[in-house]
Formats: C-alpha cells, structure tokens, sequence
C-alpha cells in the first residue's frame, strides 16, 4: 500500500492559481502511476489529470487542459499546477496511485484524503 497526503488547497479568486502537492509514502515511487481526481458538493467524482510512471505521458480532462499541469519528481511528490481557476473548479482534490494511467478512478488502489480548493467568483 502506498499512503498519500494532499496539501495546498485553498481558496482563490477566479483567474488566480494553486499549486496542490501529493507527497507519497509506501511502495517504491516510480513503481505506480499517478492521478488527480475532485468532487464537488452533490456531485460525483471526476478523473482531472493523470501522468505515466516514467513521468513522460500525462493526459488530462477537457474541462482543465491548458489550464491545469500535471507532474512528478524522483523525490515521492506529484504537483498540479492550477492556473485560471474557474468556480466551476471548486471541489475536493484527491490524489490516487494505480497500476498505470487511466482517466477511471476504479483503476487506482490508493487515495489521498483529500484538500479542498475553492474558487470565489
């Protein structure tokens, strides 16, 4: 099991940018892929972006492509870089591990806990 902890959620205005983190312990690092998934309040959680094991192929949802830049270091942290926050793009972030990069969270065998990111209007 890999053990997660999600950090740098806040609140923004829209336009302004956050940097969320995703420090990973546990299994070997580069052993897993990597993603980024969110929900918001009454809604159900959506696939944000994912990055390969090597760290060489990412892909991310249309609703954040352009915006948002996924990516990972040797030293056990994945960042998203998120610029020209939306409200629409307020929501619980939640990092995740799996086997190899897939846009579908039942692909991923472990979750962070989660940050909260708001986006005021």
């Amino acid at each position: 099991q890999v053990q997660l902890v999600e950090s740098g959620g806040g609140l923004v205005q829209a336009g302004g940018s956050l940097r969320l983190s995703c420090a990973a312990s546990g299994r070997t690092f580069c052993s897993y892929a990597m993603g980024w998934f969110r929900q918001a309040p009454g809604k159900e959680r959506e696939f944000v972006a994912t990055i390969s094991r090597s760290g060489g192929t990412t892909y991310y949802a249309d609703s954040v492509k352009g915006r948002f830049t996924i990516s990972r270091t040797p030293t056990n942290t994945m960042y998203l870089q998120m610029n020209s926050l939306k409200p629409e793009d307020t929501a619980v972030y939640y990092c995740a591990t799996g086997f190899a990069a897939s846009i579908h969270g039942s692909d991923y065998d472990s979750w962070g806990q989660g940050t909260q990111v708001t986006v005021s209007s």
